[in-house]
């Protein structure tokens, strides 16, 4: 309890740091939001007087001084309140974040298990024919993996979008269809997001596979899994409940630490595709000043990454107990 108690502690200090910078960070940006909604209503007529000010009100951004916003802000989140958005005025944050990792967690969080499951699994198996032409795949997987994934993102649009036509080239769906649960949605929802997804798991494979060969080699050289040859196991046997089942540890706990970072989205990967995930939306939020949709978001990302870390730890430390006494 002592171990969990301290890894508790840490990361509620971690989660008030965020919370604070999550606070002062979008203010340090220039410009006045306010000025953004101003200036779209004057394009679709004329502004009534002292709107500047109840607007400054309704946002929680009239009220002197940084601490003292600080404070209204520390109440708004203890009452989940996240306010409106400027972006999308006057849309509440709650309704755009939520609409937005809901796409994020379709598109990345599927495309990040897949390229895991498949990097790790030829990784397990050119670890154990190492030395073999099975490794060539090696070099090319890391190859693609060092190359700027929007920039292999917009190679892919010009050849299966542009060329071959077999994918669409932008957006989550058809906009002529109405959002639901309809087969026609559905299909139209799959079709867009497969793109984007080839491309995620084409630029992350390389990683996961060249991890997990490493480690299988290193732990071929294992007293316990030359002992499980020499008493005559099969290979089979001896490659997944030996090797691979502790040298797949290290992949595991990057795994756990990557599906926090799955709610950030891919910020250029969603602009190249306009894919209404929470990297587009970010994006689009910092371009107009939006201080309550920045901060909903830059909340959700910490606290996702947090919880991911907090929960490798409290893994951790069931599974090797050296980790406590450390």
């Amino acid at each position: 309890m002592r171990y969990v108690g301290r890894k508790l502690g840490f990361y509620l200090v971690a989660a008030w740091i965020a919370i604070t910078l999550n606070f002062f960070l979008p203010r340090l940006i220039p410009g006045d939001p306010i000025a953004v909604i101003i200036n779209k209503q004057s394009q679709t007529g004329s502004v009534p007087p002292g709107e500047a000010d109840q607007l400054r009100k309704l946002l929680g951004l009239s009220s002197g001084s940084l601490i003292s916003q600080y404070g209204q802000y520390l109440d708004s989140l203890a009452h989940l309140r996240f306010g409106l958005s400027i972006t999308v005025f006057p849309t509440p944050v709650v309704d755009l974040v939520r609409q937005a990792i809901f796409w994020t967690l379709i598109l990345v969080g599927v495309a990040t298990l897949f390229s895991f499951l498949l990097g790790v699994g030829l990784g397990t198996v050119t670890g154990w024919r190492r030395g073999s032409r099975l490794e060539a795949i090696v070099p090319a997987t890391t190859l693609l993996t060092a190359v700027p994934y929007f920039w292999l993102a917009l190679l892919l649009v010009y050849l299966f979008a542009n060329k071959l036509q077999f994918f669409p080239a932008q957006g989550g769906y058809d906009i002529s269809l109405d959002p639901g649960w309809s087969g026609a949605f559905i299909s139209s929802a799959i079709r867009h997001s497969l793109l984007p997804a080839i491309t995620l798991i084409v630029a992350s494979i390389g990683g996961w596979l060249l991890g997990m060969r490493n480690m299988m080699v290193a732990t071929l050289a294992e007293d316990y899994v030359v002992a499980a040859e020499a008493k005559g196991l099969s290979s089979m046997r001896v490659m997944v409940r030996y090797a691979a089942r502790n040298a797949v540890l290290p992949s595991v706990s990057g795994f756990a630490v990557s599906i926090g970072f799955v709610v950030t989205g891919q910020i250029v990967m969603e602009q190249v595709f306009n894919y209404p995930g929470i990297g587009n939306l970010l994006f689009n939020a910092v371009q107009n000043q939006d201080y309550p949709l920045m901060q909903g978001i830059f909340l959700a990302i910490s606290f996702a990454v947090l919880g991911a870390n907090l929960l490798v730890d409290l893994l951790y430390g069931f599974i090797d107990p050296r980790t406590k006494e450390a």
